[in-house]
């Protein structure tokens, strides 16, 4: 009898996922900041840098891209001394990381503002991001934007059908 429940109490402690670390989250938190500031100084390598090569995006009026070089064209187009141009900002409100597999769940806040980070909002709204975690770093696999808001010139942008 001791030596099977000896042999069930191993079995147990060794298939057991460990437990979600927070630093996890954290690192997850400190990747999306750092990726707000690459888009701040209009870095197209340091933003696409959190993307993984598959990465997907549905954008906030419904456009849909795939791809890690499609997703840079919508970086690479913008011209950052533009007054016009967009300059998206992701909040992040909760992280949850899976304490089994290497993959973690974002929800959050997003703005786009004219002209730069401090400048007027003119859309938002709320996404959803899917990370992974490869050789220990964190990358976006896809995302999900939902604009839901609109002000001044974004009340004249069109939603996708």
């Amino acid at each position: 009898m001791k030596i099977i429940l000896a042999a069930l109490l191993f079995a147990a402690t060794a298939t057991a996922a460990p437990a979600t670390s927070t630093s996890d989250r954290a690192l997850i938190k400190h990747a999306r900041l750092q990726q707000n500031a690459a888009i701040v100084r209009h870095d197209v390598d340091a933003i696409a840098s959190y993307w993984t090569d598959d990465v997907t995006i549905c954008r906030g009026l419904g456009l849909q891209l795939a791809g890690k070089a499609a997703y840079r064209k919508l970086f690479e187009g913008d011209d950052p001394t533009s007054k016009d141009v967009i300059v998206y900002e992701r909040i992040p409100v909760s992280i949850d990381a899976s304490s089994v597999w290497p993959l973690a769940y974002e929800t959050g806040i997003w703005k786009g503002h004219r002209g730069s980070a401090q400048g007027p909002t003119v859309l938002q709204g709320r996404y959803s991001a899917q990370w992974v975690k490869r050789a220990d770093h964190w990358l976006i696999r896809s995302e999900l934007y939902v604009a839901l808001e609109g002000f001044d010139q974004g009340l004249n942008m069109k939603a996708a059908p």
